[in-house]
């Protein structure tokens, strides 16, 4: 896969993932907005994350099913457009929640869209496309809260979801034209096996494993994102929308910091990245928590928490993929059920600790989500020894097939 279509797919996954997360910089004015309370305004993002939720086991399946990613991928980006525009028009916080739901609901394009880089990848870059892939996932979630500052600041919440809408259906027509569709290594099972496989996935060790550390990875994450602006735009510091939005620059920094996580799990050292991120990831709270008396630790907490959240991501994805290549859209999307249900934990729980306990209290929250995530991993050090089997089979499997194309003609 070439340089400008590995930065396409990441583009796809950046602008699917904006719209769930966009409102995290902008929760105080749009909830005032809608007459959502201030308490209660973690609901805006955790909506978003519910209605990911329902894709990953809806849709997500729809990946092993048609022959054709590259029509879904469209597809998906441009009813998520229609859920930006429901988002930008609404006059109540209904409207708004159903435009959420519909947005979250088909952002799951980006497992698509991660399948997609993972079926046309050789087994030698599988680690690397997967890497720079979801980074864009990463630019969409950080990225985004600069942009959604500014624009707040100028224009109005609303405007985020409008230039969202447009981006979408901008991506959908690229996608139609850049990509090449897949060949498939074996006719494609129907949908309603697709959803029982998947359901088959979750009684496997390795998901499982693998699953549980991406719940309390991502609600920790979540804590931190969907809570800091409360704290920024309280005393002492009183940040406006864009000033909180550029944070994000720093979180930015970390998680493409760990863009060689790829080439890590390519060499097998998935193992040992993930133990030494979760690690990391549990001492930057302890910077984090500092947010009411420096903004500089604040600064490395958060560089430090991206860097460790991406690593582990990445890792996790590569493993998943290399040990189940036929069905890798299923088994990402099962994957990323624990995630989604983990950001929705933590957008919803930090909101409502900081109204009781202020940020000492989301901090302690999200430490004890990180500290979970490394006692998983702990637990299950030995799952290597169980997963090389799964890995080997996978890798043998893609193997057999690199003597076909990964892409065929474009005859559609």
């Amino acid at each position: 896969m070439d340089v400008w279509r590995r930065l396409l797919l990441a583009a796809v996954c950046g602008v699917a993932v904006a719209g769930i997360y966009a409102a995290q910089p902008v929760l105080e004015p749009m909830g005032r907005d809608l007459g959502v309370p201030a308490a209660h305004t973690g609901w805006i993002v955790a909506i978003g994350q519910f209605g990911y939720l329902a894709g990953l086991v809806l849709l997500v399946p729809l990946g092993d099913v048609v022959v054709n990613r590259r029509r879904l991928i469209a597809v998906h980006l441009a009813i998520t457009a229609t859920g930006m525009i429901l988002t930008a028009s609404a006059s109540a916080a209904w409207m708004a929640f159903a435009g959420l739901a519909v947005a979250g609901l088909f952002a799951v394009v980006v497992q698509t869209t991660v399948a997609y880089a993972a079926s046309v990848s050789p087994p030698a870059e599988r680690g690397r496309n997967i890497g720079v892939v979801t980074s864009g996932v990463v630019v969409g979630i950080l990225g985004a809260r600069v942009v959604t500052g500014t624009l707040a600041d100028v224009w109005g919440w609303r405007s985020i979801y409008a230039v969202l809408a447009v981006l979408s259906l901008g991506l959908a027509a690229l996608v139609l034209v850049a990509l090449p569709p897949e060949e498939r290594p074996s006719r494609p099972e129907g949908y309603r096996r697709a959803v029982a496989s998947l359901g088959g996935l979750f009684g496997q060790r390795l998901l499982l494993t693998r699953g549980l550390i991406a719940f309390f990875l991502f609600a920790s994450f979540g804590t931190l994102w969907s809570g800091l602006s409360l704290p920024l735009a309280d005393a002492p510091w009183h940040l406006s929308e864009s000033q909180i939005g550029l944070f994000g620059i720093a979180g930015l920094a970390g998680a493409l910091g760990a863009a060689r996580a790829g080439r890590w799990a390519d060499a097998g050292r998935t193992t040992q990245v993930a133990g030494l991120a979760l690690t990391l990831l549990v001492l930057s709270w302890a910077a984090i928590e500092q947010l009411p008396w420096t903004l500089g630790l604040l600064t490395v907490g958060i560089v430090a928490l991206d860097f460790a959240v991406q690593a582990v991501h990445v890792s996790n994805q590569h493993l998943l993929t290399t040990a189940h290549p036929e069905r890798t859209s299923s088994v990402i999307g099962g994957y990323m059920v624990f995630y989604s249900l983990g950001s929705a934990l933590g957008a919803a729980a930090t909101t409502a600790i900081y109204t009781l306990h202020g940020w000492a209290g989301s901090s302690l929250l999200g430490a004890g989500f990180a500290v979970c995530a490394m006692a998983v991993w702990a637990t299950n050090r030995r799952l290597p020894s169980v997963a090389q089997t799964s890995v080997a089979l996978g890798t043998e499997k893609a193997r057999a097939s690199e003597s076909k194309p990964l892409v065929k003609p474009d005859r559609s």
